[in-house]
This record gives structure tokens, C-alpha cells and sequence, in this order.
């Protein structure tokens, strides 16, 4: 029984933890993901590699990235193999990953 009780206390930390880890994940709404398209298609940049990086939310980039500004937009973009990315300048991290929709 004790064994149970422990493997249940720590299930549920464990659960807890994915809870708090989902709702820290930032999440950029449509209309404002419309926003970000728009303005990186009057506004192209070239596409970089970066080779052994693996674009997701919450990769962080490395400084030598340059990061370009949205006018009155919280977000930078980059463009990386092809594919345009939302990064928060204060952290560097990935926010969102564009898919050409």
C-alpha cells in the first residue's frame, strides 16, 4: 500500500509539473500571427542556417542571431532555413514557429 501511495503522490507531482510547463508555453494568436505575416512579407530578410538546431518553441538562439523588429509588436522574427520564426527579444527563445499558410 505504501508503495502505491508513492507511486501516486509522484504521478501527480510529475502531472502537476506538465500542467504549469503547458500553460507557461506563449502562445501568438492568429490575428496577431496575421500581423507578424504581413509585415515579413513586405519587409523579406534572408534565410539563415543554423546547422544542429532544431526549430521549436522554446529553442533558444544565440546572440550573433540577427533578430529584426515588427513596428508595435512584442515579438522579433528571424528567418531560419527557410522558415520564419517569432523569438522574445528579452529571452531569445522561440515563441512561434510560422508555417507559410
Amino acid at each position: 500500500m505504501k508503495k502505491y501511495v508513492t507511486s501516486l503522490a509522484a504521478t501527480t507531482f510529475l502531472m502537476s509539473g506538465v500542467g504549469i510547463a503547458m500553460a507557461d508555453t506563449i502562445i501568438v494568436k492568429p490575428e496577431d500571427q496575421k500581423v507578424y505575416r504581413e509585415y515579413v512579407h513586405k519587409n523579406p530578410i534572408a534565410s539563415i542556417k543554423l546547422p544542429g538546431v532544431e526549430l521549436n518553441v522554446g529553442t533558444k538562439l544565440d546572440d550573433q542571431v540577427e533578430l529584426r523588429e515588427v513596428p508595435k509588436e512584442k515579438y522579433r522574427y528571424t528567418v531560419i532555413e527557410g522558415r520564419t520564426v517569432l523569438v522574445d527579444p528579452d529571452t531569445r527563445e522561440v515563441v512561434q514557429v510560422l508555417d507559410d499558410n
